[in-house]
């Protein structure tokens, strides 16, 4: 069973950093990309950052220049480094991935998602 286990949630003052880590067990074939989203509250879920297999990364305009996505291919783990955090940043946390793997005698290619980080910004 592929499961998705985060970690580093909190609560951090304005302006603080924190560094969330998401890391993907089971019976993993391939990686084809990894990401993280948010959920504000009384708010929809939003894409935070996502990078590729390549390197590639992608940003929500909210965040560009504070936030930094990263992955340890190795240990199939996706990082986010969150600097000068605000208030607005303030949801929970959702890592996700794009995980290749054998179900049953098939093999197939999913979206996975983790079960979220409650990040609270304030003084």
């Amino acid at each position: 069973q592929v499961q998705l286990v985060e970690s580093g949630g909190g609560l951090v003052q304005p302006g603080g950093s924190l560094r969330l880590s998401c890391a993907a067990s089971g019976s993993i074939f391939s990686i084809d990309g990894m990401g993280w989203y948010r959920q504000p509250p009384g708010k929809q879920r939003e894409l935070v950052a996502t990078i590729t297999q390549g390197g590639n990364t992608d940003y929500a305009d909210s965040v560009k220049g504070r936030f930094t996505i990263s992955r340890d291919t190795a240990n199939n783990t996706v990082y986010l480094q969150m600097n000068s955090l605000k208030p607005e940043d303030t949801a929970i946390y959702y890592c996700n991935a794009e995980i290749g793997a054998e179900i049953g005698q098939l093999f197939q290619v999913r979206t996975y998602w983790g079960q979220g980080m409650q990040v609270t910004v304030s003084s």
